[in-house]
């Protein structure tokens, strides 16, 4: 097997880390969220579900995104 010819270690940040954790925090957090915020909303149809659970859900993702990668520069790197 080839050594790898180069490596890199962008300001310290390890982005798996990153994503997989704001995979796993997203869904665990985000669908109680969606599913709390959805009982004040009149839904009627699955399209009205589903487009409502991608707004909450994208707003939610964006915020988890930003902090872990914020976490993860500042306490672990």
């Amino acid at each position: 097997m080839a050594e790898p010819s180069a490596r890199t270690d962008p300001d310290g940040v390890d982005h798996g880390w990153v994503l997989q954790t704001t995979f796993v925090v997203t869904i665990v957090l985000g669908a109680p969220i969606v599913a709390v915020l959805s009982l004040g909303q009149s839904l009627p149809t699955w399209t009205a579900r589903a487009t409502f659970a991608i707004r909450v859900g994208a707003v939610v993702w964006f915020l988890t995104a930003v902090g872990v990668f914020v976490y993860e520069r500042r306490y672990r790197a």
